[in-house]
């Protein structure tokens, strides 16, 4: 398309409008902080508050937690270790774990540091054994013990390098084998590697008084306050906090706007081979993925965790960066915003529960039960008062809200569709991704357990 191949950085001006038409008009955020970089400089703008009924407005330094961009440094520690000789691509993690330790291998094929970081290792998104003592903080109390204990008895479901599967596990066995390498923690590792050598100060994992100041509140999609999560032993999945100036030094360099020690691995991680994903025009090398279509070729990674959406990306051909952080664990979060910026694409709606509908409690009730997909996977509907939480195998459990009284949706865009079959019962429910079919998981049980 003609306007693809014009497209530019959108003036301040047009920015600001996008932000304050999210938060103050279709009340979908708390805070958003935008950043955005070319040859000819950078520019932050921001809208919104770092917490729902404070005051305190956000900015360039607001910390934010940014998920699973954090994956992106731990393939760029790969890639910096490569470098040095200190290990190579295709090493089996089992060689970097403790002595003695055992690693899923199929058809003796082991996993490799690359499958890790290509997400092709055949590992689950998350362990069997992951079950966190305190679900407003999962990742908590998941250590080294628990996580060589499931890589010793876990069979691999398919080849390893089969195919693309994202998980957080692999990712975050990553950077604990990287740190184990290298000899210190995985925070450490990062700091010595690639945050120091950018100067990025305020993008840690532990928060300083100073910074936890300038930490924003996290929120839901119901832009209820949450708590922050701590990742464990699976830091280099997802547990970095950061600030739009830091996020902006880093595409700095991403882009070679900037001369600095790390540049070599990062046009090392750039240059990576690049592997299929489950969607058309989306691939995956070390960390980044690469989306290419009529508007144009993004590099980018983004991040989710309770509270809070994140989103960075290049544009390697225009010479562009983005990066939005947001504090609301919305649908769209800063995604729609971010692509839009950085290539042109279009906004997206509003999703459809922003216009709530208010379920009797007693007609919730009558959804609660387990529910099964497959013989294997299974989701939980469970109520908290005028609530319903959705608990699916492997994935874990969050607030499903109502768009009407039988539709509900995640946060994500993923739709529930509960069928009442014309009684009081709810026998199935139906569960949809968006341009997808719908999967139909049939209610094995009803339980009077509220959340």
């Amino acid at each position: 398309m003609a306007a693809a191949k014009t497209w530019r950085l959108p003036s301040t001006t047009a920015i600001a409008a996008i932000l304050s038409e999210r938060i103050d008009t279709q009340r979908d955020g708390v805070g958003i902080v935008t950043g955005v970089i070319d040859a000819g400089g950078s520019r932050i703008i921001a809208h919104g508050r770092t917490q729902q009924r404070g005051r305190t407005p956000v900015g360039a330094d607001t910390v934010f937690e940014v998920g699973s961009i954090t994956k992106v440094f731990t393939s760029l520690v790969l890639a910096d270790m490569v470098l040095r000789g200190e290990t190579t691509p295709d090493e089996p993690v089992r060689a970097l774990l403790p002595l003695g330790a055992v690693t899923p291998s199929r058809g003796g094929r082991e996993i490799t540091l690359r499958d890790l970081a290509t997400h092709r290792s055949g590992l689950p998104r998350l362990p069997s054994n992951f079950a966190p003592a305190d679900p407003e903080n999962p990742y908590v109390d998941y250590g080294p013990e628990q996580l060589l204990s499931f890589l010793a008895g876990h069979q691999l479901s398919r080849d390893v390098g089969e195919r693309y599967e994202y998980s957080n596990l692999g990712a975050g066995l990553l950077g604990y084998a990287l740190s184990l390498r290298a000899g210190c923690d995985y925070e450490t590792l990062v700091s010595e590697r690639i945050t120091a050598p950018l100067g990025m100060h305020d993008t840690v994992i532990t928060l300083t008084p100073p910074l936890r100041a300038r930490l924003a509140r996290g929120h839901n999609a119901q832009m209820r306050p949450v708590a922050n999560w701590d990742m464990g032993v699976l830091a280099g999945a997802g547990a970095l906090r950061s600030t739009a100036r830091d996020m902006l030094k880093f595409l700095a360099a991403v882009l070679g706007l900037a001369d600095t020690p790390i540049c070599a691995a990062m046009r090392a991680q750039l240059a990576a081979a690049r592997v299929a994903t489950e969607s058309p025009n989306l691939t995956v090398g070390l960390g980044w993925h690469v989306k290419k279509d009529d508007y144009g070729t993004a590099t980018w990674h983004n991040g989710g965790t309770a509270g809070y959406r994140a989103f960075a990306g290049v544009d390697l051909v225009r010479g562009t960066g983005v990066v939005v952080l947001t504090n609301a664990s919305s649908a769209r979060g800063g995604d729609d915003i971010a692509s839009h910026l950085l290539v042109g694409t279009p906004l997206a709606a509003p999703p459809p529960w922003r216009k709530r509908v208010r379920v009797p409690e007693a007609a919730l009730q009558r959804y609660v039960g387990l529910y099964r997909y497959s013989p294997a996977v299974t989701i939980e509907i469970s109520r908290a008062g005028a609530s319903l939480f959705a608990d699916v195998t492997n994935i874990g459990r969050a607030e499903i809200f109502p768009a009407t009284s039988t539709t509900f949706y995640w946060s994500s865009g993923v739709k529930l569709t509960f069928d009442t079959n014309g009684t009081a019962d709810a026998p199935a429910l139906a569960t949809q991704r968006p341009g997808q079919d719908p999967l139909r998981a049939v209610r094995e049980s009803q339980s009077s357990r509220h959340a």
